[in-house]
């Protein structure tokens, strides 16, 4: 069983569009699917249509989400902004395989690398990889 963490653009984008191509996450075999209370929150507040809230709650129905209160210090050499380092720390906390983000701007660089045990890959990436 994979854990895979999802950022905040990654929910916002999977309930923008009532046929988002994200929805493919929510039926990968042998994924389990979580995020953190921060990134469910900062995905709701930036959904403007009570559709899109309420497609983002029902798909929350089948994402974990991690409560940890204690969040690991980023590995040496790591630079994200502020509001992004508790998306990294929080699926390294809960010990996720991959983290999921289109933050191409912030997390671009660590694509495809392992941060504390944690995959960084694009959705469309991770997708490819386990339908092939």
């Amino acid at each position: 069983m994979k854990l895979v963490f999802l950022d905040a653009n990654v929910l916002f984008s999977a309930a923008y569009r009532e046929k988002s191509g994200l929805l493919r996450l929510w039926n990968l075999p042998g994924v389990k699917l979580i995020t953190s209370a921060y990134a469910a929150r900062e995905a709701i507040v930036n959904l403007a249509e009570d559709a899109q809230r309420q497609r983002l709650e029902s798909l929350m129905l089948d994402v974990t989400v991690e409560t940890s209160a204690a969040l690991p210090p980023l590995p040496d050499g790591v630079r994200l902004p502020p509001k992004d380092q508790p998306i990294l720390q929080a699926a390294m906390s809960a010990q996720a395989n991959v983290l999921l983000t289109g933050d191409t701007t912030h997390f671009g660089a660590y694509y495809g690398k392992s941060i504390g045990g944690v995959k960084v890959m694009t959705p469309a990436s991770f997708v490819r990889e386990m339908e092939s």
